[in-house]
């Protein structure tokens, strides 16, 4: 036993990341050279969304994105935004490339966090997350593979569930299983999908059909509560996310969404399977051994 506890004690990651000074300031197209210091989530909400997109080597994907999310959020006049681009050590221009699309919408409020280490896409939406000024949060990938309109689909399902502060509200895929989308698929990535699955249920996520989607609404209360405590960095973090949900009894609504597949995926498909499903056992062991758990508002920090 006490091999396998210092096993599991050498698979658990770090939640000691400390930010760099520049991690904890924000540039603005308008002034693209100006570094500005980052709010916390602690603070109280100051617009009604804030819109989270973790970026790596996004140059081409994530302007028809962002086009997509503008043009959207611009036709709900009574809904201040703020979209907050995370730039998690992209060796190419991908900063560059968001401050110079924000010019093109001098009305929208664009923020660009530009990482000096990478954090990988987890890491990069929990900062984002953690130093957000909306109400609600929206996390939204930066391949544009979602339709960025079913926003109002995740909106008014939270608005139903929602209990006291505390809701969220997860796009779902599960809808699409048996469509083209899916079937045209190679086997091996249909086989991995399946088996990921089993082990979700196993686990005790199965809950939730489609814990990957990449479009997830959270009030700002249980965004705060659930990212504050989440110490998976990688590609399952959502599932932590929604395992810690389940622990804390936080209502939890899965939504049917339009998706694409979108070329340009950074996964690669062998070795982050085999990754993910041993993050989803140290998972699932950290938190029945009660190692992990989640920290009470008054003594969690924004990093």
């Amino acid at each position: 036993m006490p091999i396998l506890y210092l096993l599991l004690v050498f698979l658990s990651p770090s939640d000691k990341q400390a930010s760099a000074p520049s991690e904890l300031t924000f540039r603005r197209p308008s002034s693209p050279t100006k570094a500005e210091p980052l709010p916390g989530i602690d603070s109280p909400a100051a617009v009604d969304l804030s819109v989270v997109v973790p970026a790596y080597n996004e140059t081409l994907r994530l302007p028809p994105m962002l086009t997509a999310a503008i043009e959207h959020l611009s036709t709900i006049r009574s809904r201040s935004y703020e979209i907050i681009i995370v730039d998690d050590c992209s060796s190419d221009a991908t900063s560059q490339t968001a401050l110079d699309f924000g010019k093109k919408y001098p009305k929208a409020d664009i923020r660009v966090i530009t990482f000096e280490k990478n954090r990988q896409k987890g890491g990069a939406v929990k900062h984002g997350v953690l130093h957000s000024r909306g109400r609600r949060i929206l996390m939204v990938d930066a391949d544009g593979a979602s339709q960025f309109r079913d926003l109002e689909l995740l909106w008014k399902q939270l608005d139903v569930v929602q209990s006291g502060e505390e809701g969220v509200a997860v796009g779902s895929r599960a809808h699409l299983v048996k469509t083209e989308a899916v079937v045209k698929r190679s086997f091996i990535r249909n086989l991995l999908m399946y088996g990921f699955h089993f082990l979700l249920r196993t686990v005790g996520v199965g809950y939730i059909h489609d814990t990957q989607c990449g479009f997830k609404l959270f009030t700002r209360s249980s965004a705060q509560q659930l990212f504050g405590s989440m110490h998976i960095h990688g590609w399952i973090f959502d599932v932590e996310l929604l395992l810690l949900a389940q622990i804390l009894g936080f209502p939890v609504a899965e939504v049917p969404i339009e998706w694409h597949e979108v070329d340009g995926s950074k996964m690669s498909l062998m070795r982050d399977s085999i990754t993910m499903a041993i993050d989803v056992l140290v998972l699932r062991v950290n938190y029945t051994l009660g190692r992990w758990k989640p920290v009470s508002i008054d003594k969690r920090k924004t990093e």
